[in-house]
């Protein structure tokens, strides 16, 4: 005879799954918030490029600059803004160490990508994008401009770096909703 488990016991059952561990909760949450940060930033570039540039170029050179102007007056004054704006990078590195730290770092990996990407978009914004909306606030008056070179710059680029970031949020918003996918396997 077989020294096998005695008939009369019942094998042992599984018992309910484990909650996730605190730190991987809090992972969790960042890499979401990240996600949503970035896909925000990716959806307003990507209306820019869809809508508001190719409205604005189909009408003249004073309503170019009176609505450019206007856009970035309401950007600029809007807290949210600049707190999605910024916090996208900041949940996107922290959510890349709290990953990190936890061991799970295929996510870590795809988070700092998309961080990586997202920088690349604060880098243009702040050296080409913020700079140009600048020397069309200096301008002067729109009704006494007769130099309306600053229109073609912004058709120029101006709309070619903003189609840029465009890709560069899309191709983060792809790299966290992977490192969701990757984050949520580990907690099954």
């Amino acid at each position: 005879m077989s020294a096998g488990p005695s008939p009369f016991v019942p094998p042992a059952q599984p018992g309910p799954p484990e909650p996730p561990a605190k730190g991987l909760r809090l992972a969790g949450a960042v890499l979401t918030v990240a996600t949503v940060l970035v896909g925000l930033m990716a959806g307003l570039f990507f209306a820019f490029d869809v809508s508001v540039m190719p409205g604005l170029a189909a009408g003249d050179e004073q309503t170019y600059v009176t609505a450019m102007r206007a856009f970035n007056k309401a950007i600029d004054a809007n807290p949210l803004f600049g707190m999605v704006f910024l916090l996208a990078l900041v949940a996107g590195v922290l959510s890349a160490v709290l990953e990190f730290r936890g061991g799970r770092r295929a996510v870590a990996l795809w988070v700092g990508a998309a961080a990586a990407a997202y920088l690349v978009v604060l880098l243009i914004t702040f050296t080409v994008n913020i700079p140009l909306n600048n020397e069309l606030a200096d301008a002067g008056d729109v009704a006494g401009m007769k130099d309306f070179g600053i229109v073609e710059r912004f058709k120029t680029t101006w709309v070619t770096t903003n189609i840029v970031r465009t890709l560069l949020c899309t191709t983060a918003l792809a790299a966290l909703a992977r490192a969701l996918l990757v984050h949520g396997r580990t907690t099954r």
